[in-house]
C-alpha cells in the first residue's frame, strides 16, 4: 500500500464526497491538513458537530468518514457515520452514574485496513482522551458483515468520568446483531440503531457503510436496516410510540399537571440471567411523564422493549430499551438496617430519550439518590397501585402493577412479596368494608326483629 494524507475537511451540504453514497448529513467547516503517514493508504474526514438540543442541555456530536484505499490507490472501504456511547460507571463513593461518551473533534482510524478473503476488514477510530472504536468485517463468496465491535473507554478521562473509582482503559467486546449485506451493495442505516452491552449501550445513525468494494468504486446499490423501512410518509417527523401530546398555555408545565391517557401501559415480564441461572425478575407496567416545549405522556410497550443490565453481589441494574426510542435504567443497591438485617433498594433511574430517525437525544434525566421500593434481602417487593418517580423537574416514570426481585431469586420465580403501603392499606380496608357491611346487615336484622316483635304483643292484646 502507499503512503496519503490524513486529514479533516468539511463535507459539502447535502452531498456525498463519494459517488452514489447518500449524504450523512448537510454541514460546513474549515479544512485543516493533517501530517503525512507512511501506514495503509487511508483518508479520514471529520464534518461539522451537529448541536443537539435537548431538555438537559446541548449535545455535540460528529460525524466520521473513513476512506480506506488499497495499494493501487482505490477505495477498498467506505464508511460514513455518527456515533454516541452512554456508559454507566461506579463513582468514588460506591454510586453507579451514567455519562455521554461523544466522538471528539480529532478523530483517527489506525489500524483501519481493506481485508481479503481471508483476513476481516477493519474499521478503528481513536478520539478524545485514549478512547476506541472498531469493527471487524468478515465477507463471504456472496456477502459481507460485521462480525465484532469493540469498544474501549478510558476513566482517566475526567471530563467525561469525573469521579471514576476505577481508573484507566475497559474494553467491552460484543457481537454485530446487523444481518449479511450482498457484496458490491452499500449498507445504508439514518434511523438509529441501539447496541447494549454490559454497562454500555452504543447509538449510530447516519450509517453508511461499503466493505470489500470492488474496482475502487462505491456502489449505487442500497441495502437498508429494518428502521429504514417506511411505515408513512418519509417526510412525517418522528413520533415516539403510544404518545399523548397535551395543549397548554404554560411554556414548562409540571408534569403533575398533565392529564393521564384514556389507557394505562401494559405490564411486562422482565428477566436478566448470569450464565444459566435467573438473577432478576421484574414485572411491572411502565408510564414517562416528560415535559419539553408540550408535555410528552410516554407508555412502554413490553412488545418492543428488550431487557439488559447485570447482576451483583452489592449491585444490580436492569435496562429497558423500548424500540430504539427509549432507554430507562434502574439501579438497586443493598442497605445494612441492622447488624444482622439487609435490605435492598431502588438507588437511581436513568430516563434517555432518543430521537428514532437520527439518534440525538431528545431528553436526559437520572436520579442517583432515590431510596424506593426496600424490602428484606431474599423477599420481593410488590406494588399493584399506581406510583410515580420524580427523576427531575422535567420527567416522572410511573409504575403500574409492579412485582420485582433484584436480588437471590431462586427456581426463576418471586420470594414472598412485601406489599407497599398502599396495596397494604387497600388489604386493611377491604376486610374492613365487609365487617362494616355485615354489621349494618345485623343491626337492620335486629330492628325488624324488635318491630316485628311489638307488633305480635300488640294483636295479643285486642284478642
Amino acid at each position: 500500500m502507499t503512503a496519503s494524507e490524513v486529514f479533516v475537511a468539511p463535507a459539502r451540504p447535502g452531498r456525498s464526497p463519494c459517488p452514489g453514497v447518500p449524504a450523512a448529513g448537510s454541514s460546513s467547516s474549515t479544512a485543516a491538513m493533517g501530517p503525512r503517514r507512511s501506514a495503509a493508504s487511508s483518508r479520514g474526514r471529520l464534518l461539522l458537530p451537529l448541536l443537539l438540543l435537548g431538555v438537559s442541555g446541548f449535545f455535540q456530536s460528529y460525524a466520521v468518514e473513513v476512506d480506506i484505499k488499497d495499494a493501487s490507490n482505490a477505495t477498498c472501504l467506505y464508511a460514513n457515520w455518527m456515533m454516541r456511547f452512554l456508559i454507566t460507571y461506579e463513582s468514588n463513593n460506591g454510586d453507579y452514574k451514567t455519562t455521554t461518551l461523544n466522538l471528539s473533534s480529532s478523530v483517527t482510524h489506525n489500524g483501519s485496513v481493506c481485508g481479503n478473503d481471508t483476513q476481516a476488514a477493519v474499521v478503528a477510530v481513536q478520539f478524545g482522551e485514549g478512547h476506541s472504536w472498531s469493527i471487524n468485517i468478515t465477507k463471504t463468496n456472496e456477502t459481507y458483515q460485521g462480525d465484532f465491535i469493540t469498544l474501549t473507554y478510558n476513566t482517566n478521562d475526567t471530563a467525561v468520568f469525573p469521579d471514576a473509582k476505577r481508573k484507566g482503559p475497559v474494553t467491552v467486546l460484543m457481537k454485530d446483531p446487523a444481518h449479511p449485506v450482498q457484496l458490491n451493495t452499500v449498507f445504508v442505516c439514518h434511523n438509529s440503531l441501539v447496541i447494549e452491552e454490559k454497562n454500555t449501550t452504543q447509538i449510530f445513525w447516519n450509517v453508511t457503510l461499503q466493505a470489500f468494494v470492488q474496482n475502487g468504486t462505491v456502489s449505487k446499490k442500497e441495502t437498508r436496516c429494518p428502521a429504514d423501512t417506511p411505515t408513512s410518509a418519509p417526510t412525517v417527523p418522528p413520533t415516539i410510540a403510544n404518545v399523548t401530546t397535551a395543549s397548554t398555555t404554560t411554556l414548562s408545565p409540571a408534569p403533575t399537571t398533565v392529564p393521564k391517557p384514556v389507557e394505562n401501559p401494559d405490564t411486562g415480564n422482565y428477566s436478566l440471567k448470569s450464565g444459566n441461572k435467573t438473577c432478576f425478575l421484574a414485572t411491572v407496567g411502565l408510564q414517562l411523564n416528560v415535559s419539553q416545549d408540550k408535555p410528552l405522556l410516554i407508555n412502554i410497550n413490553p412488545k418492543t422493549t428488550v431487557a439488559d443490565g447485570a447482576c451483583g453481589n452489592t449491585t444490580a441494574t436492569l435496562k429497558l430499551n423500548d424500540g430504539n426510542s427509549t432507554l430507562i435504567g434502574f439501579t438497586f443497591a443493598i442497605k445494612n438496617t441492622s447488624a444482622s438485617v439487609q435490605k435492598f433498594y431502588l438507588r437511581e433511574v436513568n430516563v434517555t430519550l432518543l430521537n428514532h430517525l437520527n439518534g440525538s437525544v431528545i431528553s436526559s434525566a437520572d436520579n442517583n439518590n432515590l431510596s424506593k421500593w426496600d424490602a428484606f434481602l431474599g423477599s420481593s417487593y410488590m406494588c399493584r397501585k399506581e406510583q410515580t418517580l420524580q427523576i427531575n423537574e422535567n420527567v416522572q416514570v410511573h409504575t403500574f402493577n409492579l412485582w420485582i426481585q433484584p436480588f437471590l431469586v431462586e427456581a426463576n420465580k418471586f420470594a414472598t412479596a412485601e406489599e407497599c403501603i398502599a396495596d397494604s392499606d387497600l388489604n386493611f380496608l377491604i376486610p374492613i368494608a365487609v365487617g362494616v357491611a355485615l354489621g349494618f346487615l345485623i343491626i337492620l336484622v335486629f330492628i325488624f326483629y324488635i318491630i316485628g316483635r311489638r307488633k305480635s304483643r300488640t294483636g295479643y292484646q285486642s284478642v
